[in-house]
């Protein structure tokens, strides 16, 4: 084993007790292990610095992965009381660039690191009690309270990687070395790449939810594909192989970049990969906590932009195609290398785990049956954006791990790296990022005929799409769109109307109507999954997604922003997720906030009722609109505001318990029916009645 890096654990064995042992040693090691990375930067000051403008400071993420943990156990039921509520609101959200994401300095106050160290103290010791006791069976699934600690363990494997990436990233007077995080100390000259004939086959890409290792979401399911025989290269592209496009000016030669390469080069500045630093006429290279010579055979770092231009030059100037491998390929590449997963494949064979190094090393070190670095030393970028395959579902606790990036912006990267670990090294493993990103990879190229389909992307998602359909679609028997009602009923009682908050927006459209009325209004909900819908539809355009008939016949629905009316209102909205009940300090000073069917759905309703009155501005209005369907999939019974008897059998109904808790900050201006039906299908319809409070801050 790895002196820094377990092995990941299987999810199968014979006794209870000795896989709490195991999952209680794993989880140790990684929170040790991502203590460690932090280590490499060079003081406190450091953690307070951005390696980059589109990321937060260092302090977020050390904090990131604990308040993880706490997040996910309070939204499964798992533990009813948080740590630190204000940490596990700031720490929550904000690492991939996504429009909902918050980097708005302004609003953050950054805690001291001595803080941060104390919560993770207090997570860690919450996490090995809970070990300890949660009752489990085997082989653990994904319906279990300890797969929501493995999902925990495994976020922050993820996060131990992208975490070095960053500080890689940090100017080197602000990192010093680690002992622990050895660099490789051999390099030669790049060897010549040379193709390698792989045979077609037919490839299955996913996995079923019996497999014996975690997996995320994107992992489970299936899909077929017939791949044709192409060719790979032997090595992955080395710094010297590489150096060949940079000194023949291809950062400066536009037709070697797309659109999007070109947007890269403009705002970087780019000349030369990232991790290259040029001192007078030579290159050097820039490792976790070093600047060294350059290692002409080591892989070369760069991203998806910066690969797929190195392909367009070498196929100009060889009268060939080369492109990036597909997800497919890399398939058949996988199977051809007779690699066996963890925990068969050993962390020997490959530049992985921390075994070796913590960097890069030669691409001529690890061959699997001819071809080298299959997996580990970096990663490898694709051209494939990742999609879920035939049978996803998203799993309820971390409903946004992927489809924020089902957009056709991120390309999965392939195989592992040198700093991979835990799930990141398993087989089935599917991680994306944005092109334009950085992480500890590289790239192969093929030849090949084999062709990626291209298509619109549809919502397919079965709860948003009927979402979209009730907020975009159409109307049914004689009912008005529901979020055109709310937005109505918030126009007629509002006051002022600078700003106004749609909190649990869902797909948005409210959203837009109150900006109609509104300066400004921010539209929050707690799933990303419906966030990013009113996010595409103001930077994109548009909305699209499958409407149900009748058992698995559908029919693609596409509505724009034009054909909506909304084109001159996208600077007036914003959406971001959050949680009602747990809200960012800097949600506040609104004239209006509208709750649309949601205290029902709160895991602690009165938590967001006792201090919704700080968010609003004087005379601020708030709306609430709810059917009162209290159920313990979304609220223990303890937290219900109605529906039920109390203990000396008198019935408790939710408007009596709303004017207990709000009369004392609100004037109740009013109570009205408003009504909305939901399409299931072509023939089954939901017909709700909501009730309607109007409350006036006193």
């Amino acid at each position: 084993m790895s002196r820094l890096s377990m092995y990941p654990i299987t999810l199968d064995g014979e006794s209870v007790e000795k896989k709490r042992v195991e999952i209680k040693e794993y989880f140790n090691n990684t929170f040790d292990l991502f203590e460690k990375v932090f280590e490499v930067l060079k003081d406190e000051r450091v953690f307070y610095k951005k390696s980059e403008p589109s990321r937060h400071p260092m302090i977020f993420y050390f904090g990131h992965t604990a308040t993880f943990f706490i997040n996910k156990l309070i939204n499964m039921k798992i533990i009813e009381k948080r740590i630190n509520p204000p940490f596990e609101s700031i720490f929550a959200v904000g690492v991939d660039e996504m429009s909902w994401d918050d980097l708005n300095e302004t609003h953050y106050e950054w805690p001291k690191v001595s803080e941060v160290r104390e919560y993770r103290n207090s997570v860690r010791t919450l996490v090995n009690e809970l070990i300890m006791r949660l009752d489990f069976t085997l082989p653990i699934d994904d319906r279990s309270a300890m797969w929501i600690i493995l999902m925990g363990i495994e976020h922050e494997r993820i996060h131990i990687e992208t975490s070095l990436v960053l500080h890689r990233q940090m100017p080197i007077e602000f990192v010093k070395e680690v002992a622990a995080f050895n660099l490789c100390t051999h390099s030669a000259r790049s060897p010549k790449n040379e193709m390698i004939a792989i045979a077609g086959e037919d490839v299955i890409l996913g996995k079923k939810r019996s497999h014996h290792l975690y997996g995320w979401d994107n992992e489970y399911g299936r899909q077929e594909e017939n791949i044709q025989e192409f060719e790979v290269t032997k090595y992955l592209v080395s710094n010297g192989e590489f150096m060949e496009f940079v000194k023949d000016g291809g950062y400066e030669k536009l037709e070697y970049w797309d659109a999007e390469g070109e947007e890269f080069l403009k705002r970087s500045g780019a000349k030369y990969p990232h991790f290259w630093v040029k001192e007078g006429n030579k290159f050097l290279y820039r490792s976790l906590s070093n600047i060294i010579a350059m290692p002409e055979d080591w892989p070369v770092d760069v991203n998806a932009l910066e690969a797929e231009a190195f392909c367009r030059y070498k196929s100009q100037k060889e009268g060939l195609e080369y492109r990036l491998p597909s997800e497919g390929e890399y398939g058949v590449i996988y199977n051809y290398s007779n690699i066996k997963d963890v925990p068969q494949l050993h962390e020997s064979r490959a530049n992985l785990n921390f075994y070796h190094y913590a960097s890069s090393c030669p691409v001529n070190e690890f061959s699997f049956n001819g071809i080298y670095d299959v997996i580990g030393n970096v990663w490898q970028w694709s051209r494939t954006p990742i999609r879920g395959f035939k049978g996803f579902e998203v799993h309820e606790a971390y409903d946004d791990f992927s489809t924020p990036t089902f957009d056709d912006k991120h390309s999965l990267i392939l195989g592992s790296s040198w700093a991979s670990s835990g799930n990141l090294i398993m087989k089935h493993s599917r991680y994306a990022f944005r092109k334009h990103f950085f992480q500890n990879a590289g790239f192969r190229y093929v030849i090949s005929a084999n062709e990626s389909k291209s298509e619109d992307i549809y919502e397919s998602d079965a709860l948003i799409s009927q979402y979209c359909e009730f907020q975009y679609g159409d109307t049914h028997f004689g009912v008005k769109n529901f979020a055109l009602s709310c937005a109505e009923l918030a126009a007629r009682y509002a006051i002022n109307t600078k700003k106004a908050l749609d909190l649990g927006c869902a797909t948005g459209r409210a959203t837009y109507e109150l900006a109609k009325t509104f300066d400004m209004v921010e539209g929050v909900d707690f799933s990303v999954r419906f966030v990013q819908v009113g996010s595409k539809l103001k930077d994109d355009g548009y909305v699209a997604f499958v409407d149900r008939v009748e058992g698995d016949i559908t029919q693609n629905k596409k509505i724009s922003i034009e054909e909506l009316g909304y084109e001159n209102l996208r600077d007036k909205v914003s959406f971001w997720q959050g949680d009602a009940c747990n809200l960012k300090a800097n949600f506040n000073s609104y004239d209006l906030i509208i709750a649309t069917n949601l205290i029902d759905r709160l895991y602690n309703p009165k938590l967001f009722l006792e201090s919704v009155a700080e968010r609003l501005n004087e005379d601020g209005i708030l709306i609430l609109t709810s059917p009162y369907t209290w159920q313990e999939s979304s609220t223990k019974k303890e937290f219900w505001l109605g529906g039920y008897k109390d203990e000396n059998g008198n019935e408790v109904r939710t408007l009596d318990t709303l004017k207990g808790i709000l009369e004392k900050n609100f004037e109740l201006l009013g109570v009205e029916d408003l009504e909305f039906v939901i399409k299931e299908t072509a023939r089954k319809y939901q017909h709700t009645i909501s009730q309607v409070t109007i409350w006036k801050k006193r």
